[in-house]
């Protein structure tokens, strides 16, 4: 069972899985425990260990020197343990050799599906731990199966199974199974079994900060940088962007020589989300009239304390400032981090009126 051969197999693993010669060994030797006491029903404390320079193994059992013996399988009295060593003493721990001559067939059996139970545990702590570095992160994924509203998908490259929920779904997509798709790795989260879990998203406004940067060098090398964005997936994308650099234009760069880059990123999403980007502002009233593009913007006022501004726009343009469902507004909103009230051009005439009117 232990020979040059076997060593070499550890080797191969190494190189192959990229699993630690070393955690395979400790993993072998619990197997080896586990099997020698299922074999053997020795219950006390053993240990295993593996010499590759002999190309051996050892089982050692470890008993407590006492007075009197009340269990023999883990207690040895000090008479005995001094016919061993003189220099014992009770309350020592005696190291006694009880490797047996060989194990049996069942013996072996129960060793490998526990070294190989491990090795896969290991393999499966590796991918977990490179998921973890990956998070936030764009990599392709085969969609596997379907349970209800949830998609599960293997991670390519990886057999690394990721879970992606209804909420991080497209409304407007449809997965089938086999599908190679981009997802984004969100989160590691502990599963409902005891596990870990990769979820995994195609709705979160992270998805798409990334395929900009995958798209548009200026952000890559951080002359242009994404200050906000937000989404509703399926149906429009706001990102705001700028640059501390005159000479470069932030949304210019984004939207790409005839919106090839912009498009690129639309095309990935499905090819019918809206994106507007925008340029960010300090001022507060220029960067909510930005925020409403592709609206026109005649006025804005805001009051600081409440944080809430009032948007006057003119009137044939009300529903494209508002948006289908009050959604340009809403998203406006949560861009600039103000409470928007759009109001059109006819009424800013009346208020004025009645005022006049009162006076």
């Amino acid at each position: 069972m232990i020979n040059r051969e076997f060593f070499q197999a550890l080797d191969e693993l190494e190189r192959e899985y990229r699993i630690p010669k070393e955690s395979m060994i400790e993993s072998i030797e619990a197997g080896l425990v586990s099997a020698y006491k299922k074999e053997f029903g020795f219950s006390s404390q053993i240990s295993v260990r593996l010499n590759e320079e002999k190309m051996t193994y050892k089982v050692y059992a470890h008993k407590l020197v006492v007075e009197e013996v009340e269990d023999e399988d883990s207690q040895i009295c000090i008479e005995d343990a001094q016919y061993i060593d003189s220099k014992y003493k009770v309350g020592d721990v005696v190291i006694e050799d009880i490797t047996p001559k060989d194990f049996s067939r069942i013996a072996a059996q129960t060793a490998k599906q526990v070294i190989l139970q491990r090795i896969n545990d290991i393999k499966k702590d590796m991918v977990l731990n490179e998921m973890s570095r990956r998070q936030g992160e764009i990599l392709s994924a085969i969609v596997r199966r379907k349970e209800g509203n949830t998609v599960f998908v293997e991670i390519t490259g990886t057999q690394m199974e990721g879970v992606m929920m209804q909420s991080d779904q497209v409304p407007s997509e449809k997965y089938n199974v086999n599908d190679v798709i981009k997802v984004y790795i969100k989160k590691i989260r502990e599963s409902l079994r005891g596990g870990a879990q990769v979820v995994v998203s195609r709705s979160s406004a992270g998805f798409v900060r990334r395929l900009f940067e995958m798209e548009v060098p200026e952000i890559k090398a951080g002359l242009v940088k994404i200050v906000n964005i937000v989404r509703e997936a399926g149906f429009r994308t706001k990102i705001s962007v700028k640059s501390e650099d005159p000479n470069v234009d932030a949304v210019g760069s984004c939207i790409g020589n005839k919106g090839v880059r912009v498009n690129a990123v639309i095309a990935e999403l499905g090819g019918y989300e809206k994106i507007d980007v925008v340029e960010y502002c300090d001022d507060s009233i220029e960067y909510i009239a930005r925020a409403l593009s592709p609206a026109q913007v005649l006025l804005v006022s805001i009051n600081e304390e409440e944080k809430n501004a009032k948007v006057i726009v003119p009137d044939e343009k009300l529903s494209l400032a508002i948006g289908r469902n009050g959604q340009n507004a809403r998203l406006a909103a949560k861009l600039t981090g103000w409470k928007i009230d759009v109001k059109p051009y006819s009424t800013l005439n009346e208020d004025s009126q009645e005022a006049t009117d009162a006076e």
